[in-house]
């Protein structure tokens, strides 16, 4: 076990929710002098002292551990791609993304801008895809547009594909040349 990796881990989570090494030592039943220590990376906890600080910070033994953020830019091509399950079934260009992320959630760089980004986008298109019919119906009986046509609806359904298509193609190659990606438009339901 890495000192500086346990040691940086454990004041990175501490310090993330707002707690002093005080209150961390109170919840965990550790002493302060121990905290301390392991923040300094004086010394490795225990067994049951790793046990304690992650029921503390609310977090798996593993995280505590295992802790470095590494650089994968195929993983992160590979999670964007994971979004063209829609092309299937739209719900899959929601849960295969959801799935690969929360699976390296916090252990990859920039992945939690992506896995967010990707997933409010694709929740987004989703809504409008489903609700697309549904309101061309509703317009059509209320007589405001009476020629709106199946025809027209297959085409607005199409385009909406087709830029769903384009826009996680366009961010794959953004990701390979390491910049921003842009999924818009979205709606925020992953802060």
């Amino acid at each position: 076990m890495k000192n500086a990796h346990l040691s940086a881990r454990v004041k990175e989570l501490r310090n993330k929710k707002g707690m002093s090494q005080e209150v961390l030592a109170e919840e965990s039943g550790l002493s302060l002098r121990t905290i301390q220590r392991i923040e300094n990376g004086d010394s490795n906890p225990t067994g049951d002292s790793l046990k304690r600080l992650s029921n503390a910070l609310d977090v798996n033994p593993d995280e505590l551990i295992d802790w470095t953020i590494k650089e994968d830019k195929k993983y992160l091509i590979f999670l964007n791609l994971s979004a063209l399950t829609f092309l299937f079934f739209p719900m899959l260009g929601i849960l295969v993304p959801f799935i690969l992320w929360t699976s390296k959630k916090d252990k990859i760089k920039n992945i939690n801008k992506l896995g967010k980004g990707l997933i409010n986008f694709e929740i987004t298109w989703t809504i409008l895809l489903f609700l697309i019919p549904f309101l061309s119906f509703l317009i059509s009986k209320t007589s405001l547009l009476e020629s709106l046509s199946l025809r027209n609806i297959f085409m607005i359904t199409g385009s909406m594909y087709l830029f769903n298509l384009i826009l996680v193609l366009l961010n794959t190659l953004r990701i390979s040349n390491k910049k921003d990606v842009m999924y818009y438009p979205q709606i925020k339901f992953l802060k």
